[in-house]
């Protein structure tokens, strides 16, 4: 059987007439790989992950501590999260006949609002909006909707805690499942990802107007990929529904408000976000 599996490998014609030319080596070995029948690969896996990993790369992460701001008071601004470029390995699909066309864009702009309510007795509740309009930006046509709500307390030593809801709906339209063959016309795909969770979150205001703080939490993801070229939906075997997690700190300054993090979905993703955002 083995002399067999060897003669096959030797055999071996790469497919690589779908594949981007910089992954043209690692798609070679992983196809004589499978054909050898010794490759570390699942189809399934492999699709499961892409449609995961933009849903959560769009997740409403905190990007403040437990007790965003003063009572009655609120901000706006814009966030910036990081999207990090998949490498070959993961673009590969179809047993490596394929890269799918993921890295469009290393950052994902989102415009914030968030109101802090007055206290009610110890409980200092707030409200936050995320929202980014359908501009096609590098090819692509997004929408983007997010909304949060929680709570916290703060001790007079400057230790804060507090609890946290988010959900956001997110579409996409543009050609991410390219053809086989080059010289086919692109054919637009549609992509929908919608992320909810809890967090629960703790800070310190260790100056005046400086908080650390870190969350973790859960968060479920639901996604939807129809391919334009061939008229399939992509079927999402495993969607995530697991922990996450964000260490940051936020810094208030005189009338402005910045934040940074970084945010970890287990498996996913891992990346950086920041805000910055003028107090009302």
């Amino acid at each position: 059987m083995m002399l067999l599996l060897s003669f096959m490998a030797a055999g071996f014609a790469a497919n690589l007439e779908g594949v981007d030319e910089p992954c043209y080596d690692v798609a070679t070995e992983l196809q004589a790989d499978i054909a050898a029948g010794t490759a570390d690969y699942n189809e399934q896996a492999q699709q499961d992950f892409l449609l995961n990993y933009f849903a959560m790369a769009t997740t409403f992460s905190p990007l403040h501590s437990a007790v965003p701001g003063a009572g009655g008071e609120g901000s706006i601004g814009v966030e910036i999260a990081g999207i990090p470029a998949l490498g070959c390995d993961r673009r590969l699909v179809l047993g490596a006949t394929k890269t799918e066309d993921t890295n469009k864009t290393p950052v994902a702009p989102r415009p914030r609002v968030l109101f802090q309510f007055n206290d009610v007795g110890k409980i200092k509740p707030y409200a936050g909006l995320g929202y980014v309009p359908p501009v096609t930006v590098f090819g692509t046509r997004n929408v983007i909707v997010s909304a949060e709500a929680g709570f916290g307390m703060q001790a007079d030593s400057g230790f804060e805690w507090g609890l946290r809801y988010h959900a956001t709906l997110m579409k996409t339209v543009a050609e991410i499942a390219t053809p086989f063959d080059t010289n086919d016309p692109a054919e637009l795909d549609f992509y929908m990802g919608s992320t909810f969770g809890f967090d629960a979150i703790v800070g310190h205001e260790v100056k005046e107007g400086l908080k650390p703080y870190a969350s973790v939490g859960f968060t479920d993801a639901s996604t939807f990929f129809y391919i334009g070229d061939d008229s399939v939906v992509g079927n999402n075997g495993a969607p995530y529904a697991s922990v996450t997690g964000s260490l940051g700190a936020q810094w208030t300054l005189d009338r402005f408000d910045f934040a940074g993090e970084f945010y970890a979905a287990p498996g996913v993703i891992y990346t950086g976000r920041l805000r910055a955002g003028l107090r009302l």
